[in-house]
Protein backbone atom coordinates (compact mmCIF):
# COMPACT_ATOMS: atom_id res chain seq x y z
CA UNK A 1 0.00 0.00 0.00
CA UNK A 2 1.39 3.38 -0.63
CA UNK A 3 1.84 5.95 1.95
CA UNK A 4 -0.72 8.19 0.01
CA UNK A 5 -3.05 5.74 0.67
CA UNK A 6 -2.38 4.96 4.06
CA UNK A 7 -4.46 6.25 6.83
CA UNK A 8 -2.32 6.12 10.48
CA UNK A 9 -5.19 5.63 13.68
CA UNK A 10 -3.29 8.72 14.20
CA UNK A 11 -4.99 9.92 11.16
CA UNK A 12 -8.58 8.61 11.96
CA UNK A 13 -8.89 9.85 15.41
CA UNK A 14 -7.80 13.56 14.13
CA UNK A 15 -10.15 13.33 11.24
CA UNK A 16 -12.66 11.39 12.71
CA UNK A 17 -12.47 12.50 16.22
CA UNK A 18 -11.41 15.70 16.19
CA UNK A 19 -12.54 17.73 13.40
CA UNK A 20 -16.26 15.72 13.48
CA UNK A 21 -16.71 14.25 17.01
CA UNK A 22 -17.03 10.54 16.22
CA UNK A 23 -15.30 9.38 19.96
CA UNK A 24 -16.09 6.11 18.98
CA UNK A 25 -13.05 5.96 16.70
CA UNK A 26 -11.03 6.03 19.88
CA UNK A 27 -12.09 2.87 21.37
CA UNK A 28 -11.37 1.35 17.58
CA UNK A 29 -7.73 2.24 17.25
CA UNK A 30 -6.17 2.50 20.94
CA UNK A 31 -5.61 -1.09 22.27
CA UNK A 32 -7.39 -2.01 25.49
CA UNK A 33 -3.94 -1.79 27.26
CA UNK A 34 -2.66 1.17 26.08
CA UNK A 35 0.28 3.01 27.83
CA UNK A 36 0.24 6.83 27.38
CA UNK A 37 2.84 9.66 27.93
CA UNK A 38 0.58 12.62 28.38
CA UNK A 39 1.27 16.17 29.37
CA UNK A 40 -2.35 17.44 28.89
CA UNK A 41 -2.67 19.05 32.43
CA UNK A 42 -5.59 17.86 34.09
CA UNK A 43 -6.25 14.61 31.72
CA UNK A 44 -6.51 11.38 33.12
CA UNK A 45 -4.21 8.78 30.84
CA UNK A 46 -6.65 6.18 29.31
CA UNK A 47 -9.78 6.39 26.93
CA UNK A 48 -11.53 8.86 28.85
CA UNK A 49 -8.49 11.55 29.16
CA UNK A 50 -8.58 11.72 25.39
CA UNK A 51 -11.97 11.59 24.88
CA UNK A 52 -12.62 14.20 27.18
CA UNK A 53 -9.41 16.70 25.44
CA UNK A 54 -11.29 16.25 21.97
CA UNK A 55 -14.61 17.31 23.72
CA UNK A 56 -13.11 20.13 25.40
CA UNK A 57 -11.43 21.41 22.21
CA UNK A 58 -15.05 20.86 20.29
CA UNK A 59 -16.66 22.83 22.83
CA UNK A 60 -14.26 25.59 22.95
CA UNK A 61 -13.51 25.56 19.00
CA UNK A 62 -16.93 24.15 17.41
CA UNK A 63 -15.38 24.87 13.57
CA UNK A 64 -12.34 23.17 15.05
CA UNK A 65 -10.34 21.27 11.92
CA UNK A 66 -7.02 19.33 11.82
CA UNK A 67 -4.47 19.17 9.24
CA UNK A 68 -1.49 16.52 9.13
CA UNK A 69 1.22 18.17 8.30
CA UNK A 70 3.58 15.62 8.02
CA UNK A 71 3.94 11.80 9.02
CA UNK A 72 6.18 9.30 8.82
CA UNK A 73 5.93 5.92 9.84
CA UNK A 74 8.83 3.13 10.27
CA UNK A 75 7.51 -0.32 11.32
CA UNK A 76 5.49 -0.21 14.15
CA UNK A 77 6.39 3.12 15.14
CA UNK A 78 4.63 6.17 13.24
CA UNK A 79 5.32 10.20 14.24
CA UNK A 80 2.46 12.52 13.12
CA UNK A 81 3.09 16.55 13.23
CA UNK A 82 -0.41 18.14 12.85
CA UNK A 83 -2.06 21.26 13.00
CA UNK A 84 -5.37 22.26 14.97
CA UNK A 85 -7.39 25.49 13.72
CA UNK A 86 -10.72 26.90 15.52
CA UNK A 87 -12.20 30.14 16.17
CA UNK A 88 -12.56 30.25 19.89
CA UNK A 89 -16.46 30.31 20.50
CA UNK A 90 -17.29 28.24 23.79
CA UNK A 91 -16.17 27.84 27.23
CA UNK A 92 -12.29 26.61 27.19
CA UNK A 93 -11.46 25.41 30.65
CA UNK A 94 -12.93 27.92 32.44
CA UNK A 95 -12.31 30.72 30.00
CA UNK A 96 -14.93 32.75 28.42
CA UNK A 97 -15.38 32.62 24.31
CA UNK A 98 -13.02 35.04 22.91
CA UNK A 99 -14.40 35.13 18.99
CA UNK A 100 -10.48 34.80 18.43
CA UNK A 101 -9.03 32.45 15.90
CA UNK A 102 -6.06 29.86 16.45
CA UNK A 103 -3.86 27.26 14.89
CA UNK A 104 -1.60 25.45 16.66
CA UNK A 105 0.66 23.06 16.11
CA UNK A 106 0.74 19.12 18.02
CA UNK A 107 2.79 15.90 18.05
CA UNK A 108 1.65 12.63 18.79
CA UNK A 109 4.36 9.63 18.22
CA UNK A 110 3.16 5.91 18.52
CA UNK A 111 3.79 2.80 18.81
CA UNK A 112 1.88 0.12 17.00
CA UNK A 113 0.66 -3.43 17.68
CA UNK A 114 -1.73 -5.30 15.04
CA UNK A 115 -2.45 -1.71 13.45
CA UNK A 116 -3.73 -0.23 16.39
CA UNK A 117 -2.17 2.17 19.02
CA UNK A 118 -0.29 -0.03 21.76
CA UNK A 119 1.58 3.18 23.01
CA UNK A 120 1.42 6.85 22.21
CA UNK A 121 2.92 10.16 23.49
CA UNK A 122 0.88 13.54 22.61
CA UNK A 123 1.76 17.45 22.81
CA UNK A 124 -0.11 20.53 21.97
CA UNK A 125 1.09 23.79 21.94
CA UNK A 126 -1.51 25.12 25.07
CA UNK A 127 1.25 28.00 25.30
CA UNK A 128 0.74 29.25 21.68
CA UNK A 129 -3.23 28.51 21.83
CA UNK A 130 -3.73 30.93 25.08
CA UNK A 131 -1.37 33.76 23.76
CA UNK A 132 -3.27 33.57 20.10
CA UNK A 133 -6.52 33.97 22.18
CA UNK A 134 -4.90 36.91 24.09
CA UNK A 135 -5.81 35.30 27.53
CA UNK A 136 -1.73 35.12 28.35
CA UNK A 137 0.95 37.25 27.10
CA UNK A 138 2.73 36.98 24.05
Amino acid sequence: MSATHFHSPIQRILREAFDNGNMAVVDEVLSSDHIVHNSTIGLTNDFDGLKRLISTLRTAFPDLQSMVEDEILEGEKVATHWTLSGTHKGLLMGITPTGMSMEIHGVFFARLVDGMIAEYWMLIDQYGMLQQLGIIPR
